[in-house]
């Protein structure tokens, strides 16, 4: 293909893309197709010669697009949305046109600055103070990795790159159960080993880590001759939105010496709505905050914002600096490879960029606020109809319930959820609580309206047989 033959089949692919979000209610929700039914359609071996690219769009649409599950489907009630609205997408088409890469201030200037910018607005727009500055990463998985490094380096006085971990003693990280599991990696691959995450018990309706039981396991450690490093508390845990109290937590952290990381990776979103706020009360605090606009807020993955009270420790941790890598001329400049785990970086402020520009904060705010109220909405209906227990009550747009129905709850409402998933008008996933098997839904989808709430109302109570 040349860029005349890309004029074209760009111009097909705006109209693919529009068409194909046009009448995304008239598909099932999720892929209906069996495992490996995608695979055997595809040829063993690659092709020796050029193909036309009319077979390949004909493969696309025949081949693939029916194995493919709709995460901007307005009845995506699943694990969490991964929002993609049209501006961002626009925006990311011109990202692959230009194709920079923008690891240093001089490989794209205005890449670096956008970024300073819209990390800065996005700060300003969930509340943080002016102390905290901001940098985008890939993911919150990346995020909490480059926190728990820099744990890792300030509990070992910077010496841990260095030295290794080697004859030091053990570094411990503590976090509640409901935490991401991207904590649990993190904590692999920094090198602390999983025996050295400690699991805080929570208690309370919000399934909060016990700050006192935190206190308690923090001087046990340091009785036994641990090096306690660092705390990782959750705004919106992905299971039920279990949300520590963080001002607790920070009490503790301080007393302590140790750094504190939130992962506020979906419910962040939320706090650009000032009523929201108490969720995180004290998160002023925080050494180090996450949370993705490529989840709620409608910019396409991968897009995490990542702010960091100081980030000349984030930057003390990963900066490696060869001669190839500097910058000669041009002090003070800002090369945010030396903020991130990856030394390659995409344009990602862009889509930020566009996405706040053409939505507006206000737009926004009266998209979440929406989900919410539908979510609780939803979640009142059902625990008013016979049968049905909400297990978790909504924390923004999210809950949790379970059909009372059979001896086993287990097995009748794993079944429950395979049949309505089955049935493609709404997708919706599971989680434990206690122990229990329950089913989970979130409001969270770009396009989503209140009719498309009320059909999950009427999907659920159908195919539960009430």
């Amino acid at each position: 293909m040349n860029w005349e033959d890309f004029r074209a089949w760009g111009r097909r692919a705006a109209d693919w893309a529009a068409d194909y979000h046009a009448g995304l209610r008239n598909r099932p929700v999720r892929a209906q197709v069996a495992p490996g039914a995608v695979l055997s359609a595809l040829p063993d071996a690659p092709p020796e010669g050029a193909e036309a690219m009319q077979a390949i769009f004909d493969d696309f649409e025949q081949t693939l697009m029916p194995g493919m599950t709709h995460w901007q489907h307005p009845r995506f009630f699943a694990y969490f949305p991964a929002n993609a609205a049209p501006v961002s997408v626009l925006a990311e088409y011109f990202v692959s046109a230009i194709a920079a890469q923008c690891m240093l201030w001089q490989t794209s200037p205005a890449a670096t600055e956008l970024e300073t910018r819209v990390c800065d607005w996005m700060r300003q727009a969930i509340g943080l103070p002016d102390g905290f500055t901001g940098v985008i990463q890939d993911s919150a998985s990346s995020a909490t990795l480059c926190a728990v490094l820099t744990m890792r380096e300030r509990a070992l006085d910077w010496q841990g790159n260095k030295a290794g971990l080697s004859g030091q003693p053990r570094l411990r990280v503590y976090c509640s159960a409901e935490v991401h599991t991207s904590v649990d990696r993190a904590i692999w691959i920094a090198g602390l080993g999983e025996e050295n995450l400690v699991r805080i018990p929570t208690q309370g309706a919000s399934r909060a880590m016990d700050a006192e039981a935190l206190r308690a396991a923090i001087a046990a450690d340091r009785a036994a001759g641990h090096l306690p490093a660092g705390i990782i508390a959750c705004t919106g845990g992905t299971s039920a939105g279990a949300s520590d109290d963080i001002a607790a937590v920070m009490d503790v952290a301080e007393a302590e010496g140790l750094y504190t990381h939130v992962d506020a990776a979906w419910a962040g979103s939320a706090m650009i709505c000032p009523e929201f706020r108490a969720l995180w009360a004290g998160v002023e605090r925080a050494d180090s905050v996450v949370m993705n606009p490529h989840k709620w807020l409608g910019a396409q993955f991968d897009c995490t914002t990542h702010f960091l009270r100081n980030p000349h420790d984030l930057v003390r941790t990963l900066a490696i600096q060869p001669e190839y890598l500097k910058t000669h001329g041009a002090d003070g400049v800002v090369n945010y490879s030396e903020w991130s785990v990856p030394l390659g970086r995409r344009f990602r402020a862009l889509k930020l960029w566009f996405l706040i520009r053409a939505h507006g904060l206000e737009g926004l705010r009266e998209m979440i606020r929406n989900h919410v109220t539908w979510a609780q909405d939803l979640a009142a209906r059902l625990e008013a109809t016979e049968g049905f227990e909400i297990v978790t009550q909504p924390m923004l747009s999210l809950f949790t319930f379970r059909h009372l129905g059979g001896e086993d709850l287990d097995a009748h409402n794993q079944d429950l959820l395979n049949r309505i998933n089955d049935d493609g008008r709404i997708y919706l996933t599971q989680t434990r609580i206690d122990g229990a098997f329950v089913i989970r839904f979130q409001a969270g989808a770009f396009t989503a309206t209140a009719q498309d709430v009320a059909m999950a109302y009427d999907v659920i109570t159908e195919l539960a047989g009430t």
